[in-house]
């Protein structure tokens, strides 16, 4: 039987297509890829990408999100506050007020999963997408 091996991409909704490829590349460091494509900007992370497609309604539904897992914590932390995003360990729409406020530690921005360690924390981008970003411990 043949097994996946990786994510290709994800596809999520946009309503600025230039707003949102700079974004990225101006907080992630994406890269965006031409293959042609008008109607959808796709922008590359190290070995996947996230596909946008264009929509003058976007829809969002509470709690759903993706991850990225980035490789300094600290790091990435500072870029975030230089560049004033907000993040916190609850995420915004759909998470205040549920028990992720008690979970993670002190920090409202940022939390510690006691099961193995990892950071985490939430933001959104410019259409109200929720990212979670992850550092999981060394093993």
């Amino acid at each position: 039987m043949s097994r996946a091996k990786s994510v290709h991409h994800v596809n999520i909704q946009t309503t600025n297509r230039e707003r949102t490829k700079e974004w990225y590349e101006k907080v992630f460091g994406a890269e965006a890829v031409e293959r042609g494509n008008r109607r959808q900007l796709q922008v590359h992370f190290g070995t996947w990408e996230i596909h946008f497609s264009e929509t003058d309604t976007p829809v969002h539904a509470p709690l759903v999100h993706f991850a990225v897992e980035v490789d300094d914590w600290n790091t990435m932390l500072a870029h975030l506050d230089q560049l004033g995003i907000a993040y916190s360990k609850t995420g915004g729409r759909g998470r205040t007020g549920t028990f992720r406020e008690r979970m993670g530690g002190d920090d409202t921005r940022q939390g510690r999963r006691e099961s193995d360690g990892s950071h985490y924390t939430y933001l959104q981008d410019p259409d109200g997408n929720v990212i979670e970003l992850v550092q999981h411990a060394e093993a």
